[in-house]
């Protein structure tokens, strides 16, 4: 008998839903934010701060980029603050309706 293999988005599609399900619109988001968040903690190691210095640049405790890079309150207003302060270019593509420059 063959063993069957899944793509990617087969297998969210059979464990978690379709992409219009509520179950999978939530997965998506949750996976965006930490995606987001490991992004920042990237661009931070990258850049020899730590959680602490970082919190000091934009204004925040270290327990709160600690939640931002376990993908936790990821806001849009934190992401551009914490990017303009690491001085990090980036474009949000707005699907269509056009893109934005988060510094």
């Amino acid at each position: 008998m063959a063993m069957k293999f899944y793509t990617e988005a087969e297998a969210l599609d059979k464990v978690i839903g379709t992409k219009e399900t509520t179950e999978r619109i939530e997965f998506d988001a949750q996976m965006d934010e930490f995606l987001i968040g490991e992004a920042i903690r990237q661009a931070r190691k990258a850049r020899n701060l730590t959680q602490k210095e970082l919190g000091e640049m934009v204004g925040v405790k270290k327990a709160q980029i600690c939640k931002i890079e376990n993908g936790n309150n990821v806001t849009f207003q934190t992401v551009s603050k914490l990017f303009r302060a690491m001085n990090i270019k980036a474009m949000l593509d707005l699907g269509g309706i056009g893109r934005v420059a988060l510094y």
